[in-house]
């Protein structure tokens, strides 16, 4: 036993290794694989109606490219302006807002904090930003060193769907060997991890890409209907970042608040203010209240903060690649983990010198026996 243990916690550190190691070059390979899981039930479907598994296989993979190749033509146009835009103007907002503070709430300030309570303030409010700027560039470019070593981003375009349409084809082959390699006795309990880890995975990986598309449509046609500067950028950021919890939403909060203050407050437009934050207290009351638990629900048994972690961790450690990554390899963690858990609970060395209850077919024994000594 211990010697399994040995081994497969070896295989499961030179897996890492070697996906650190070939980061560079894992990408399209690891996006292909990802996008032949999640579209694998959509083929078996099709299966199921007639259409054999290549047929079935090219017209999936077809019509993805093609909604793909749509939705950027649509995207980067409407949004490569406002990101330019944005970022030039980020620095003239942020000067704007501590002048606005200093302005309507110096005197107050100064009673409370003292005379230079707005130089300490100005000074720690440009540091923060500073430090939050230095800290998403840090990020932003350790999710891009992952795909340095492409050509270009096209070779991606080009490479997930071959990857992709071939593991496809064969997913349901491999799917069979990978269980013929595992020892009859233990079969039953794989199946059932596995079954655990796919449901976690795959709720929460379609769930959320749906909450995700539903929220930034959301938050970009509400701040445009406010007429916020850069409201569909700020919504369609909020969106993508909901899948990490709980930071789309706060990002787009703490943008659109920033951007409206700066807007609105000196012109004295409280109620566009007040819209602005009203849209994200909507956003926020339906997906905690109605999106989520319907599109989501509590199948995943994704604690928010250890994907959180999971999230930030293999990022960046592994750039663009840990992203796809993390989901699964935090969901498998997580249904080992409650797996380990339930045994040991069910062990002796937890019951030791205690009476344990056996359960004698699917009904309560009388018998009481004691693992401990006595």
């Amino acid at each position: 036993m211990r010697a399994r243990a040995v081994i497969g916690l070896a295989a499961v550190v030179a897996l890492g290794l070697i996906i650190y190691l070939l980061r560079e070059v894992m990408l399209p390979f690891v996006a292909g694989i990802t996008l032949a899981y999640l579209l694998d039930p959509l083929a078996d479907r099709l299966e199921r109606l007639g259409l054999g598994r290549l047929a079935a296989s090219l017209l999936i993979l077809a019509l993805f490219v093609v909604v793909l190749v749509v939705t950027l033509l649509i995207l980067i146009p409407l949004t490569a302006n406002q990101v330019v835009a944005l970022v030039n103007a980020l620095p003239g907002m942020v000067s704007r807002l501590q002048a606005i503070i200093a302005e309507r709430s110096g005197s107050l300030l100064e009673r409370v904090g003292g005379a230079n309570v707005l130089t300490e303030l100005q000074s720690s409010v440009g540091t923060l930003a500073t430090q939050a700027g230095t800290w998403l560039l840090a990020f932003l470019k350790s999710l891009w060193s992952g795909s340095q070593a492409l050509i270009s981003i096209a070779s991606l375009l080009v490479v997930t769907p071959v990857v992709a349409f071939y593991i496809l084809v064969d997913w349901d082959r491999m799917v069979a060997a990978i269980d013929g390699w595992v020892p009859p006795r233990h079969r039953a309990t794989v199946r059932d991890l596995a079954r655990q880890i796919d449901g976690a995975v795959t709720g929460y990986v379609r769930g959320q890409t749906l909450v995700c598309l539903i929220l930034g449509s959301f938050y970009a046609i509400g701040l445009w209907l406010v007429g916020l500067n850069f409201g569909v950028l700020i919504g369609l950021i909020a969106g993508f970042l909901t899948f990490i919890p709980y930071v789309g939403t706060l990002t787009g909060f703490l943008l659109s608040v920033g951007v409206a203050l700066v807007q609105f407050w000196p012109s004295g437009d409280w109620l566009y203010l007040g819209l602005t934050v009203g849209v994200f207290l909507v956003g926020q009351f339906l997906e905690g209240n109605v999106i989520s638990p319907k599109l989501v629900g509590d199948s995943t048994g994704l604690h928010p903060v250890w994907l959180m972690f999971a999230l930030l961790a293999f990022g960046t450690l592994f750039g663009f690649v840990g992203l796809l990554l993390a989901v699964p390899i935090a969901a498998s963690i997580g249904v080992l983990v409650r797996f380990a858990l339930a045994r040991y609970l069910e062990s002796c060395l937890y019951h030791a010198g205690q009476p344990i209850l056996i359960e004698h077919d699917g009904k309560d024994a009388a018998a009481l026996t004691s693992t401990g000594g006595g």
